[in-house]
């Protein structure tokens, strides 16, 4: 972690060509420095932050008054800092019956911020509230519903409660940091009295670290993959030198306890959709051994969505993985607990990360925990299958290698499609899919939940989703279309994105079949798609012109357009499902 006065010198020379990101700050206590460790942090991850920063408690007219600099500056992301110190100080000049309605009127504010329409496009993020312990009442404060520390915590569940209801709204949990680092790290008393700053100067980059990891998130830079190493990583030992009575797991004392809640810890990024793989210097089936009879194991093969243990490199083996699953080598995190390991895969492998995990195996945890790796925008129950269809992809792969002909290939797959507009099931998946995808993705427009219902709900939009299943299993919701009414004859795709596990498939015909038909039969003549280039989605540069879309001119981005009337029907081998 960057120091401040570290991120502070990162602002003297802004690189050029970096993506700008609006972001506004209100906040009711002074943010100048928070500002200031925004906009480094934002460097650090490779965006420039045009950021607008409210003047000092003016909160509510911020919010309030639509000629307000805010309503003005039109941000894509809006961080609201609204203090516990200020609420402590509101809380106590409240006469007693009113102290107890102080959450719920606090709540009801961030409620109307979050459902006015002027807001409902933008991404709230909102910073909630670490205890001041004011010892009024002692630990019996729990008990006393117009207490600070009482209003305080109902307010933090409340703020998890309003994030239910409100897709725009992202709760950035600074408490968390708190019981992390320490109030006394937190707060300087010293610098707030004599600066109306509450965080102090050596929080700032933790804070500031933590908002971008949900604007990071949301703008669809995420780790999707986490890689073990195995021996002294996942279990203490070395399996093939001490057997499997030798390696160190177990629930009960000892550092066989370490590694054993390690895997718990595991097992629950895979069950909410982290790809889970193993990169290992081992004999495969001695590797796998222990995933197979050691009665302490937390892990499972099944678990795993590839498992490479063999002699080549870890390199060559995180290359493998990589092919397999077809995702940028910046979505990955490569655990090994060997310090020579971890340099030789950081200086071969550009942008995957490799955390420096400590000698002892008993702090693995606190430390990852620290970390904060795997921040996300959204989560559905589709993500819990995410192993599955890896480990199914890796056998398509072996099929494939059995035929010299790609179209046998396909056909012998099976695929079959279903086809829908945006639905209140489908929502959460979609809304997923364009935060998450980079490579495929023609426009890299990010939408959220609330965005994805506007759509199905306009009458000049065409809304397309498709799945795709096949012998070896579903894949799920696969790609999306979104194309708007840009006059009478024409349409406009403004979003066209795909999972990168389907490629090679057929899918991108399939898909601009159905597009050419849902069009027709709307009545319009032409289809113009754009793309927009990005660090990530070269692979789709040629993309319409492959398709047969002819370049236009006289446009500022690079833009295409397909006549429908002239269009022929691509060849593909996947069957619909209408629905």
């Amino acid at each position: 972690m960057l120091e401040y006065k570290e991120l502070k010198k990162k602002l003297k020379k802004i690189p050029e060509g970096l993506p700008v990101c609006k972001v506004a700050l209100v906040g009711d206590t002074a943010t100048q420095f928070l500002a200031t460790a925004i906009r480094g942090t934002g460097l650090e991850r490779g965006y420039n932050i045009d950021l607008y920063e409210a003047e000092y408690n003016q909160v509510e007219r911020q919010f309030l008054d639509p000629s307000s600099e805010l309503y003005t500056f039109d941000a894509d992301f809006i961080i609201l800092f609204q203090s516990t110190h200020k609420l402590g100080e509101l809380h106590s000049q409240l006469p007693a019956e009113q102290q107890e309605n102080l959450a719920n009127e606090r709540l009801a504010f961030i409620a109307s911020v979050c459902a006015n329409p002027a807001f409902a496009n933008k991404k709230i993020i909102y910073l909630d509230y670490p205890e001041i312990e004011d010892t009024v009442f002692g630990s019996y404060a729990t008990k006393v519903t117009t207490s600070l520390t009482y209003q305080v915590r109902k307010l933090n569940m409340g703020l998890m409660d309003l994030s239910q209801r409100y897709a725009n709204l992202f709760v950035c949990d600074i408490a968390a940091l708190q019981n992390k680092l320490g109030r006394d790290f937190m707060f300087a008393p010293n610098v707030y009295v004599s600066t109306e700053m509450v965080l102090s100067i050596d929080a700032l980059p933790y804070v500031a670290s933590r908002v971008m990891d949900i604007i990071c998130a949301i703008k669809g830079q995420f780790k999707k993959c986490l890689i073990l190493d195995l021996d002294n990583t996942v279990w203490g030992g070395v399996i093939g030198d001490d057997g499997l009575e030798g390696i160190q797991l177990g629930h009960g004392l000892g550092i066989g306890k370490a590694f054993t809640e390690f895997q718990m810890w595991v097992k629950k990024l895979k069950q909410r959709g982290i790809i889970i793989c193993v990169a290992s210097k081992n004999n495969e089936e001695t590797a796998k051994e222990p995933f197979e009879k050691h009665p302490d194991m937390v892990l499972k093969l099944s678990d795993i969505a590839v498992f490479q243990a063999n002699w080549e490199t870890k390199v060559d083996n995180i290359r493998t993985i990589q092919s397999i699953l077809n995702i940028g080598f910046d979505s990955m995190v490569f655990l090994d607990d060997n310090p020579f390991e971890r340099n030789i895969v950081r200086e071969n492998i550009p942008g995957i990360t490799v955390p420096e995990l400590p000698e002892d195996p008993g702090e693995y945890l606190e430390y990852l925990y620290s970390q904060n790796l795997f921040e996300t925008a959204s989560y559905s129950q589709a993500d819990k299958d995410r192993t599955k269809q890896y480990q199914v992809e890796a056998q398509r792969v072996s099929l494939q290698k059995t035929f010299t002909n790609e179209a046998d290939f396909l056909k012998s797959l099976n695929m079959v499609s279903v086809v829908s507009g945006f639905t209140k099931f489908n929502t959460p998946r979609v809304a997923q899919l364009s935060q998450r995808s980079n490579q495929f993705n023609l426009r890299t427009i990010r939408y959220t939940e609330a965005d994805i219902e506007a759509f199905a709900n306009d009458p000049d939009v065409i809304d397309l989703s498709f799945t795709l299943e096949d012998k070896f299993g579903d894949n799920g919701l696969i790609a999306v279309i979104i194309m708007k009414k840009q006059d009478d004859q024409t349409l406009f795709v403004d979003t066209w994105f795909m999972s990168c596990r389907v490629l090679k498939r057929g899918m991108e015909n399939f898909t601009l079949n159905t597009m050419v038909e849902y069009a027709k039969a709307k009545g319009y003549k032409r289809i113009i798609g754009e793309y927009l280039p990005t660090l990530k989605n070269k692979m789709v540069e040629q993309h319409y012109t492959s398709l047969g879309f002819q370049p236009l001119s006289g446009t500022s981005t690079a833009q295409y357009v397909l006549d429908i009337d002239k269009y022929q029907e691509r060849e593909c081998y996947i069957e619909v499902n209408k629905q």
